[in-house]
């Protein structure tokens, strides 16, 4: 696969190696985003549900540079996982998939601050391109969480 495009068509550099938690209760969709990123240099650790990923964020705050989480998830849904990782003040970003969002649901994932909504399917070459943005301009300061960076279309309630 290419590296995503710069403005002037040389190739994005690619993002340093992340250490990501993927929470998704396909195991074939978590199979294939560690072969995925893998390939990329980045560390993923995957977990069943909502309530194993919060169980990794609270073990280790500071463990993981990402949280991708899909929404509809037993146990623990996406929303009360990004919720509850929010509120222990978990420093990484968050990218959020799922095949359908209500617009109540899709707002209160921007308030929380995601930095991608991102309807399914997802395609590995999006996701790459998505993580060589993620961090760009970062100067080690925090860099914000606009809500209007969120690609999830707006859906009737």
């Amino acid at each position: 696969m290419t590296p995503p495009a710069t403005a002037q068509g040389a190739p994005a550099p690619a993002p340093r190696p992340r250490h990501i938690l993927y929470a998704d209760d396909v195991p074939q969709l978590q199979r294939l985003l560690q072969i995925a990123l893998g390939r990329d240099g980045h560390t993923v650790e995957t977990v069943a549900n909502g309530r194993e990923a919060l169980e990794r964020i609270t073990a280790t705050p500071d463990g993981f540079d990402l949280l991708i989480t899909d929404h509809h998830m037993p146990v623990m849904n996406g929303l009360e996982l990004v919720s509850r990782a929010r509120a222990q003040s978990f420093p990484g970003r968050i990218i959020v998939f799922s095949s359908e969002l209500s617009q109540e649901v899709a707002d209160a994932y921007r308030r929380l601050q995601v930095d991608h909504l991102l309807p399914k399917p997802i395609f590995p070459q999006t996701l790459r391109a998505i993580l060589a943005t993620l961090w760009s301009g970062e100067t080690g300061q925090e860099k914000s969480r606009p809500a209007d960076r969120c690609g999830m279309e707006k859906r009737p309630g």
